[in-house]
């Protein structure tokens, strides 16, 4: 593998969903059958034609309202779904024709995570790892120090799951998602539910994954700090189709007003016309 290959490459990628009806009481349902859908002319589409490429060694952002198809594209990219049209390839491997390949050089973080409940953080840890052939010694003592340096307390690392808080339970999915120094990490919105101080431990650590282990990360956020701080690039990304794609300067460049450039949120609004405070409040 060239060190200069792209690490991600994207090519007029859409994906098409049903959409949902709502009857005359206000109450939602997917049409029975996904052809009278489409013939009824209800498809959405949530990614619609997106090409973007990411060089190794990179860090890359997405940005977006809630419903742009973010998340869609990330599933894309990990293999969980495929695209309907285009194509997407990891390291020169294809997401539809060399899944497994591909599974085995990534791994994602996203909000909405899922463990064994029961099961104490180092356990969900010590069985991700062998999932991906790591020796359970070698897991235990990965996992221990990457929980470590995200500020994980130790007296919580034997604790059921399930008694941890959102924000303790979004750190063991970060450290999943370390723990195998993919060559290519997909990060949704992970920083979502930790406190100041332990973001700015992931986004550290994120740093410090791509100095030591030369991998390339893919961000979505609606944190405009976190991406100006992480980002060598930042795709906009609106309705499913990317509307703007630079620098977090050539960004702002783009958007220059008469008394400056202006901030990276300004810059969303613009282009978006949404606040995140009411994207976030959709959400909730």
């Amino acid at each position: 593998m060239k060190m200069d290959e792209h690490a991600l490459k994207l090519e007029n990628v859409s994906k098409t969903f049903a959409k949902r009806d709502e009857d005359d009481n206000g109450r939602r349902g997917l049409r029975r059958w996904l052809g009278a859908a489409i013939r009824r002319g209800t498809k959405s589409h949530v990614v619609d034609d997106v090409s973007f490429s990411v060089p190794r060694g990179a860090i890359y952002g997405v940005l977006g309202p809630n419903g742009s198809g973010k998340s869609t594209l990330v599933r894309m990219i990990s293999t969980l779904l495929l695209p309907d049209a285009g194509t997407i390839t990891v390291f020169g491997h294809d997401v539809v024709d060399e899944s497994l390949a591909i599974r085995r050089m990534i791994n994602r973080v996203s909000v909405d995570a899922a463990f064994f409940k029961k099961l104490s953080p180092i356990e969900n840890l010590v069985y991700a790892g062998r999932l991906y052939g790591m020796a359970a010694p070698a897991a235990v003592e990965r996992a221990g120090h990457i929980l470590g340096r995200l500020g994980f307390e130790e007296k919580r690392i034997g604790r059921p799951m399930e008694e941890l808080s959102r924000g303790m339970q979004q750190k063991v999915a970060i450290a999943r998602g370390f723990l195998t120094s993919p060559v290519l990490l997909l990060l949704d919105e992970p920083t979502t539910g930790l406190d100041p101080k332990s973001k700015r431990d992931v986004q550290e650590f994120i740093k410090e994954l791509r100095a030591d282990h030369d991998a390339t990360i893919l961000l979505t956020t609606h944190d405009m700090a976190e991406a100006e701080g992480l980002c060598n690039r930042i795709a906009v990304l609106d309705k499913g189709k990317v509307i703007a794609f630079d620098t977090a300067d050539g960004l702002k460049a783009m958007c220059r007003k008469d008394d400056g450039l202006p901030s990276l949120e300004d810059v969303f609004i613009q282009l978006t016309g949404k606040r995140l405070e009411e994207d976030e409040q959709k959400e909730e």
